[in-house]
């Protein structure tokens, strides 16, 4: 049997980042949002700021810590699987992780100690500032890691020498063309991503009756801020998209499933791509809005992929459709936000409603599948380069390495996440049930004196 190193070392890091994607994804927001109860807590004194802020850090060091593990195995990956692609960027790219490492992993992993451990032992103030740096390193955190893959898609500040890129202007390198839209767009990711997990656990502890004052509060905060960012996700999406227009123009061919260049460009709402006819079957297309949406012009054109050669198009299948997902769920998320606050200010509806609460579980982890959605978008739309453009995916593997090696590796990397993320899932889990250290337990009858289902007891101890 026959096993081919590139697909399998592609197959292997796709498995691995894809895991570990889900855990930046909820702790950068989520230290950002414990940095705001610690605040809040450090001004007013008011103890339901300190057993939220608690709440959400146990959590948080469970999700730091998987992402800890599964972070590591990463850059092994690179010496083991693409050591031509190592060193041949290694002048540019290693000094962009070094960073992150030491300007960033570090201040939140040493930080985070005083905010686990250090509540009874340092000053309020000191502790504040501790969530303060754990929040700051994980931006930090993905400014040199977004920085880093978005030099990748789209390279400058270089010059080749010998088959190696060799830095010429670290700013040039640093804020490449893309970085500003990805930053700006992941970490809105990241923030909506952790507003619908806090949105969900509290709807879940809201219905059960427990820490109801505490669960009002976290619904509040979470459909305050997602009634800003969801709208604001989309208008980033929108320059996100421009700008990929502009120089990743064959991944945007991709992601509409734009075979053919046409002048104005339909938008395609479905369809199935079929790459080697060419040609997206069973399409249904809207005239014109491609053009509107894609160029903010009447008849402006995408190129269609046959303007490249067959072997520098990216596949469209999975860019196709990840894309559909992701905006099918960023409307969904939109929805939700909007109804929230419509049932907020007419009473307080929201509490009392079971099945808008049971919706906000459901949509919790939207964030997670839209973030893996994008990053399908964005890789798989870059293909057949690592280096966009420079450097072939076929041309970066390790020489030596074997199909039979990778498949080896693979199979125990697979069994590994598959024991540690349902573990971490459910210590994780755990901890939601057990909800806000010290919430006090809500009342156990309702005015008639018989006893009521939990959502009921949670409404009235609400006053709703």
């Amino acid at each position: 049997m026959s096993f081919d190193p590139v697909w399998l070392s592609r197959l292997q890091w796709s498995w691995v980042i894809a895991w570990h994607i889900l855990l930046p994804a909820f702790t950068v927001g989520l230290a950002s949002y414990i940095a705001v109860l610690e605040g809040f807590y450090f001004f007013t004194k008011n103890e339901i700021w300190f057993r939220m802020s608690g709440f959400w850090t146990r959590i948080f060091a469970v999700s730091f810590g998987m992402g800890v593990v599964s972070g590591i195995i990463m850059p092994f990956q690179f010496g083991t699987n693409w050591s031509r692609f190592t060193d041949a960027t290694a002048d540019v790219l290693s000094p962009l992780m070094a960073y992150e490492g030491l300007m960033a992993f570090f201040l939140e992993s040493s930080f985070l100690g005083v905010l686990l451990f250090g509540r009874k032992l340092v000053p309020s103030w000191a502790h504040f500032f501790a969530a303060l740096m754990v929040a700051f390193g994980t931006l930090l955190s993905s400014f040199w890691i977004l920085a880093t893959n978005s030099w990748m898609q789209t390279p400058q500040g270089y010059k080749v020498v010998d088959g190696r890129f060799l830095p010429t202007d670290w700013m040039a390198i640093v804020f490449n063309p893309s970085f500003p839209y990805r930053l700006a767009h992941n970490v809105t990711a990241f923030y909506i991503t952790t507003g619908f997990v806090v949105l969900g656990v509290a709807a879940w502890l809201l219905r059960r009756g427990r820490a109801v004052e505490e669960s009002r509060l976290m619904i509040r905060m979470a459909l305050d801020l997602l009634i800003v960012l969801v709208p604001l996700q989309i208008l980033l999406g929108d320059m996100h998209g421009i700008n990929t227009l502009e120089y990743q123009p064959a991944k945007v061919a991709a992601i509409e499933g734009r075979y053919d260049t046409v002048r104005p460009t339909p938008l395609t709402i479905f369809g199935i791509p079929d790459d080697q006819k060419e040609e997206m079957r069973y399409a249904v297309d809207i005239p014109v809005l491609g053009s509107i949406i894609l160029t903010h012009s009447w008849d402006g054109a995408i190129k269609g992929l046959k303007e490249w050669p067959r072997e520098d198009r990216p596949p469209v299948a999975l860019p196709f459709f990840a894309f559909r997902i992701m905006v099918g769920i960023g409307i969904i998320m939109l929805v939700v936000a909007i109804a929230g606050q419509i049932m907020m200010r007419r009473g307080g509806r929201l509490f009392r409603s079971d099945g808008f609460l049971r919706l906000c579980q459901w949509t919790s982890p939207l964030g997670f599948i839209a973030v893996i959605a994008g990053w399908i978008v964005t890789e798989v739309g870059r293909q057949p380069w690592t280096v966009y453009g420079l450097m072939r995916t076929a041309d970066s593997v390790s020489p030596s390495l074997t199909g039979h090696d990778v498949a080896i590796s693979l199979a125990l990397y697979i069994i590994v996440y598959l024991v540690m993320y349902p573990t971490g899932v459910v210590f994780m889990a755990g901890l939601v049930r057990r909800g806000p250290a010290e919430a006090e337990e809500p009342t156990l009858e309702i005015e008639s004196g018989r006893p009521g289902r939990p959502f009921e007891r949670a409404s009235m101890q609400a006053g709703d």
